[in-house]
């Protein structure tokens, strides 16, 4: 028993929670099975899952404090559920997904734990199924976009003590994570608006269309070929200064 407790202790030392916190706990779980006669491992399972489930991992009743890092970013279904894993194991927590269908994170300085995630259909009759399936093992649903549900877990619940960051990597400057496959999706897309466009103008007012058609496919190339000049490294000799003879 006192074995079991240890690890308990050690499991809610990793997540941040407090000391008088966690002597108070493990001492009303001891009074409880002092009473009812069972083993801890049967009360309450293996002690880093309970540990995880015990919510010391979630924010202080008062709220995360100012010194909580936010972060919001997005990637195509070709690279959400490997951007989840590498933005987890650096101790980022999805709080939800917002309209846009971007993951609304923070890490709390300090007390930031390595995380885990899972992406599962959970449209009509699944969600029930899916939720009664994964509650148990500690995963809680933080956020849904078109079909598909989005899980969380600490790595507590498998890796115990081991899921507590020494360091905290710097909060990534990118918000848009996309795939190769996601590229050539958006590329597509954007053709096609584009060629849509075009042949609407074409349609509507004839050769007219046409030119306006040509003129903006300009002014795009010429915006981005401008954009290109102005971020290329210079080379070669400086330009001329003085007037030409």
């Amino acid at each position: 028993m006192t074995a079991y407790f240890d690890d308990l202790t050690a499991a809610l030392r990793a997540t941040g929670v407090p000391e008088e916190q966690i002597a108070a706990t493990v001492a009303d779980l001891r009074g409880h099975v002092a009473e009812t006669g069972t083993a801890p491992e049967e009360e309450f399972g293996p002690a880093a899952r309970f540990a995880a489930s015990l919510g010391g991992l979630a924010p202080e009743p008062e709220g995360p404090g100012a010194a909580a890092e936010h972060w919001t970013w997005t990637a195509d279904l070709f690279n959400d559920r490997r951007m989840l894993a590498v933005h987890g194991d650096q101790g980022w927590e999805v709080e939800s997904l917002d309209p846009l269908g971007r993951f609304v994170c923070r890490r709390a300085p300090g007390a930031a734990l390595r995380w885990e995630y899972r992406r599962e259909v959970i449209a009509g009759r699944r969600r029930a199924r899916v939720l009664g399936e994964l509650s148990p093992e500690g995963w809680e649903l933080c956020g849904e976009w078109l079909v598909y549900g989005y899980f969380k877990r600490p790595r507590a619940a498998t890796a115990g003590p081991a899921a507590a960051l020494d360091a905290l990597p710097e909060t990534p400057g990118r918000w848009l994570f996309l795939s190769r496959r996601g590229k050539v999706v958006l590329a597509a897309w954007t053709a096609l608006v584009l060629a849509s466009t075009g042949a609407f103008f074409i349609g509507v007012m004839g050769m007219g269309g046409l030119a306006i058609t040509l003129a903006l496919g300009s002014m795009v190339s010429g915006v981005y070929t401008a954009h290109l000049e102005s971020t290329r490294p210079r080379t070669g000799a400086a330009p001329r200064t003085g007037p030409t003879s």
